[in-house]
């Protein structure tokens, strides 16, 4: 199988994750933080690596500010929910996964916020200026995504995060597609707020994310329960990162997150970045000739990684992806993506795309394959 579905979630991971997982599983998997025998405290110990790393990755100024999540989703409900009041507004785009659609809708149909949608620019990056022109005195909140992950390209955050700041906002990024791929600083970028994945970029397993809290900000509890810390107060403790995190965590998976975390740092994330762009611009160039492909993704190179949409004229894209898969043996994720706004944009809703996605293990002779495929899937379409 040709993996070219990494958008969706890395694969393969790096050796050493599954190697820190099994490992753990069969030595030292204790509740982390519930008992005071040497094998909670070890557990307790990688839990607190993989919170360490994710730290050092955003250059965070304390671990403590690092909440561990259960994936990107829960990372963001955490952040919204958390935050907003009644009365609140909040502006978004319409590029945005249903990881931060749908919360806001949700709060929007109970009466409880108000939403604007800032416009897009045709390569799918929204300029600063389209989001600040609608925010207001009520605006509480930017909630914005780092990367489409139906076309692939970077926005820039720093500037978000200036916008929000002159209006008294937070700012809310979703690096579900970055994080592990891009480098962020959240100290030097002054971002509020940042949601993702241990599964895509970081290399890590399923059941693992991240929300990074900058100092000064106070969410309302999202789930309250056993921490391990203040064991006799009645409600949940005010102390980060307790305080968001009620619940024995997935320390199974904290292990191989951290352990993707530090074939990050060895590897080194601007390499990281340069061969899947390399990969997704290589991708973009070789189809573009053909008049029977559109292509919706690359038109900023420079701001491209791993996630490229393309559509096949007269073609389905959920067939086409059943034809890569049973006759080409190469795996792309077709449909809407999560992303339905996304799509209306591009004129390509309610059937979507077809998407590949390009990551650090894909070699060029797996692209050719896939070029090759979705020319001969095109010649008979």
């Amino acid at each position: 199988m040709i993996y070219l579905d990494n958008a969706a979630t890395t694969w393969p991971k790096p050796a050493a994750v599954y190697e820190a997982m099994d490992r753990f599983a069969r030595t030292g998997a204790a509740n982390p933080g519930r008992s005071g025998h040497r094998m909670a405290i070890e557990a307790e110990e990688r839990v607190q690596e993989a919170r360490g790393r994710v730290a050092k990755l955003l250059n965070a100024e304390s671990p403590d500010r690092i909440i561990l999540t259960l994936n990107a989703t829960d990372a963001l409900n955490i952040a919204i929910k958390g935050l907003l009041k009644p009365g609140d507004h909040v502006v978004t785009t319409g590029l945005e996964h249903n990881s931060i659609n749908r919360p806001l809708t949700g709060l929007e149909h109970a009466g409880i916020i108000s939403v604007s949608k800032a416009r897009s620019a045709e390569d799918g990056t929204t300029a600063p200026d389209e989001i600040e022109k609608l925010c207001s005195r009520k605006t509480r909140l930017i909630a914005v995504t780092h990367c489409s992950n139906v076309l692939g390209v970077v926005n820039p955050a720093a500037e978000y995060a200036r916008v929000a700041r002159r209006k008294g906002a937070l700012l809310l990024l979703d690096s579900s597609q970055t994080a592990g791929v891009v480098p962020m600083d959240v100290r030097a970028e002054q971002l509020d707020m940042v949601a993702f994945p241990g599964h895509k970029g970081c290399l890590g397993p399923m059941g693992t994310g991240a929300l990074y809290v900058r100092p000064g900000i106070r969410l309302e509890v999202w789930r309250e329960g056993g921490t391990g810390f203040a064991a006799e107060s009645e409600v949940q403790p005010d102390d980060y990162p307790f305080h968001l995190e009620g619940g024995t965590p997935n320390a199974h998976g904290l292990v191989g997150l951290a352990a993707g975390l530090k074939f990050i740092e060895e590897t080194g994330i601007n390499r990281i970045r340069e061969h899947e762009r390399a990969l997704a611009i290589r991708f973009v160039e070789a189809l573009r000739g053909n008049r029977k492909i559109t292509i919706y993704s690359g038109r900023r190179p420079d701001s491209q990684i791993g996630p490229v949409s393309i559509s096949i004229a007269g073609a389905d894209p959920v067939q086409v992806g059943a034809a890569l898969d049973q006759r080409h043996g190469i795996a792309c994720r077709p449909g809407l993506h999560c992303a339905p706004g996304t799509h209306k944009f591009l004129g390509t809703f309610p059937k979507g795309t077809v998407r590949f996605s390009f990551g650090y293990f894909n070699t060029g002779a797996e692209l050719d394959a896939a070029v090759k495929a979705v020319e001969e899937i095109a010649a008979c379409s």
